[in-house]
């Protein structure tokens, strides 16, 4: 089932979180709301869920309007950052409350209890409790209250965001399987960029209440629309480094994997070593060339270390060029780039 949006706005008190936002959702896709805390990712999520009154546009799902219908109407699951269980409940009457107060016969309930339960992996856990679960299984839980409902569409508010790294990871895994073999919209809040390259068909980048770029995972990545894209994504962040391009000032961002390292000579720039970070597989060698700060990630050799002075060379079939003032990339061979020294 789609979700459109059309021309939104919301107001806090006297704050315009959201203005004029337009955003298609195709049907079965999974899109990940991808942007720094304060963004308005949370409050467009809740917009589409009816938790929060919209000052202007319309909110559309499956091409009905249901911008001023009730969240219990409008044919969605949600899942929220906090698992918001009922500690009194175990894990059944947990995942089947919302159906037992919706007056559904017990045979369905218990029908759709069972699914859900086998798909997250939680049938051996129904008798427990929350106080008895680990946070994996009660977010878990959360998700699978959300599934009973056999939504065509679910919105989720960084459901892993409280869980340790390697719970998130799994958890991760499930999810994408869980969108696969549901074939349901997912929408997805989240400000980690590990889980929207992920678990994302695409990818919404917001910034001020605005969407700056919606696209693929890869789409986004390589061909970012401005540098605020261009630097949330990655990690090291993208090296911006200023100079000149076609006779006019530009900014050329290249990624730390598109930094190669080699022996000093003089056919290459020459950098000093500043810092290394080991990664397990790989390392993050901090450079300085010329007074600027690059990152490079190289294979864990050991064969680097703070004070050596290395060769530098770019990718510069993949880098990027972006204007200095509106901070849009531009269309300008990399190769024109010329860097200032400092």
């Amino acid at each position: 089932m789609n979700v459109s949006i059309k021309q939104l706005g919301v107001r806090m008190g006297a704050n315009a979180v959201l203005a004029g936002l337009d955003l298609d959702v195709v049907a079965g896709e999974f899109l990940v709301l991808l942007g720094p805390s304060g963004c308005g990712k949370s409050t467009l999520l809740h917009a589409i869920a009816g938790l929060v009154d919209v000052e202007a546009g319309t909110v559309e799902i499956g091409g009905r309007d249901v911008t001023w219908t009730d969240p219990k109407d409008r044919g969605i699951g949600m899942v929220f950052q906090s698992y918001a269980l009922y500690p009194t409940m175990n894990v059944e009457r947990n995942m089947s409350f919302g159906l037992r107060v919706a007056g559904l016969p017990r045979a369905e309930i218990a029908k759709r209890v069972e699914r859900a339960s086998k798909m997250l992996q939680l049938d051996a856990l129904l008798d427990r409790k929350p106080a008895q679960l680990s946070g994996g299984q009660r977010q878990r839980v959360a998700i699978g209250r959300a599934l009973v409902r056999e939504a065509k569409v679910f919105l989720l508010d960084e459901p892993l965001s409280n869980l340790d790294a390697k719970l998130r990871t799994e958890l991760r895994r499930e999810l994408k399987a869980l969108h696969r073999d549901l074939g349901a919209t997912m929408v997805y809040v989240t400000h980690d960029q590990v889980e929207a390259m992920t678990l994302a068909t695409r990818v919404a980048v917001m910034r001020g209440g605005r969407i700056q770029q919606i696209g693929t995972p890869g789409e986004v990545y390589a061909r970012p629309a401005n540098m605020f894209v261009a630097g949330f994504l990655g990690s090291p962040g993208i090296n911006f480094i200023e100079g000149d391009a076609a006779g006019a000032p530009a900014v050329l961002g290249v990624r730390p994997e598109h930094v190669w390292l080699h022996p000093p000579g003089d056919a290459l720039p020459r950098a000093q070593v500043t810092l290394v970070e080991a990664m397990g597989a790989h390392e993050v060698v901090w450079l300085d060339t010329q007074g600027h700060r690059l990152a490079a990630i190289a294979p864990s050799t050991g064969e680097h270390s703070i004070g050596d002075r290395v060769g530098v060379r770019m990718d510069l079939a993949r880098a990027l060029l972006f204007d200095p003032v509106s901070q849009e990339r531009i269309e300008v061979p990399s190769s024109a780039f010329l860097a200032r020294s400092r």
